[in-house]
């Protein structure tokens, strides 16, 4: 631990702090993260296969690693010959991200 985080603490517990939990911020709430966001990316994929990460994020008024990071590690999809494909296809036709 550097020695200037000592002197932080130091003030703070001086000042009347209790804990070592984050104080509550301000600021605005995650919304790109939610069910909901997930649900429409995945949406969005399935009506244009084709559609770009860059795209998906401009629609929706998101971050686009917030997206790509959605679409590759929640949703499973990844590029293949310039579409988003699950990464895993079951034998009966369904991809295995849209059932978990």
């Amino acid at each position: 631990m550097s020695r200037s985080r000592v002197y932080q603490w130091c003030t703070w517990f001086g000042e009347g702090r209790t804990g070592l939990n984050d104080e509550l911020k301000s600021g605005r709430p995650k919304t790109s993260t939610n069910e909901e966001n997930t649900t429409r990316f995945d949406k969005l994929i399935k009506c244009d296969w084709r559609m770009r990460i860059s795209e998906i994020a401009l629609k929706l008024e998101i971050p686009k690693g917030t997206v790509h990071k959605k679409v590759h590690d929640t949703l499973g999809y990844r590029k293949v010959s310039a579409k988003l494909v699950p990464k895993k296809i079951n034998v009966d036709g369904g991809s295995q991200a849209s059932k978990s």
